[in-house]
């Protein structure tokens, strides 16, 4: 069994990922960005990331993180109201180049880029590094949207502008926030998580029925579909016919952006 090395950074404690152990199939992960010595390479899927423990002081505190709430919302809304026409780009961290997803996430990316629009990630590998590198290769705005822990940042060489997040659902927020579109790629529970709340919240009205959800795969979106049609729908009873527009599964980036271009606006959020 693989070394597992700690490593401790201003009194955090950093489990690092066993050196040998593959983190997707059977293949040493590709370092994408190196890290200060002794961290190792932190874009990995998130599920992968090495666990930190919160230092035993006054940040344990239940007011002072609810004051790092409030600042990281701040820091977000204030960092996004620079972009304008944002497409958000949802998908499996775990794809490589060359697969058939990741190549054409880099594509729609590089297509919204040359059309005017900017391309957010969550800014680590997979379908996030595929949107941000066709959009750099486009020539747009390639935005990320990361998760920081204290020895560094995780995030992928095509970002060009980015803010980390301590927070979790925070970062959910802000890649929701003020998007024209949501296009989401086959991917894992956090696509799913992100997939659902999304149409939701539209279903709620919190966020317009105008705003296109798009799901890229027809191989990997039309069995959810099935369930949600035959079980939620026709048996359960759970959803309304009206639920299962909220979404247009396509099987190609240029299908995909077809819909997208003509994604209205965004003047407010409703969020």
């Amino acid at each position: 069994m693989a070394e597992t090395k700690d490593y401790q950074t201003n009194g955090a404690i950093f489990v690092s990922m066993p050196a040998s152990i593959d983190t997707v199939a059977g293949k040493p992960e590709p370092t994408t960005q190196a890290g200060p010595v002794g961290t190792g390479n932190l874009n990995l899927p998130a599920s992968k990331l090495p666990v930190y423990e919160e230092p035993n002081d006054f940040r344990q505190s239940l007011h002072w993180r609810v004051f790092r709430i409030i600042a990281e919302f701040i820091d977000g809304w204030q960092f996004l109201a620079d972009f304008k026409n944002t497409i958000s780009f949802f998908g499996s961290a775990r794809f490589k180049q060359g697969d058939r997803w990741y190549e054409e996430a880099k594509q729609l990316g590089s297509m919204l880029a040359k059309a005017g629009f900017g391309v957010v990630t969550g800014g680590g590998p997979g379908i996030m590094q595929a949107g941000n590198k066709g959009a750099t290769e486009g020539g747009g705005d390639s935005i990320g949207l990361n998760i920081k822990l204290l020895a560094e940042q995780r995030i992928n060489p095509y970002v060009k502008e980015s803010l980390a997040f301590h927070y979790f659902f925070v970062r959910k927020l802000m890649l929701s926030y003020a998007a024209r579109a949501y296009v989401f790629f086959p991917g894992g529970l956090g696509t799913l998580d992100e997939a659902f709340e999304i149409l939701t919240l539209i279903q709620t009205k919190k966020i317009s029925d105008k705003i296109p959800v798009v799901l890229v795969g027809k191989e990997f979106w039309e069995p959810i579909h099935r369930w949600l049609f035959e079980e939620m729908y026709t048996k359960m009873h759970t959803i309304d016919g009206a639920d299962m527009k909220l979404y247009t599964i396509v099987d190609s980036a240029e299908e995909a952006f077809e819909i997208v271009k003509n994604a209205p606006e965004r003047a407010d959020f409703f969020y």
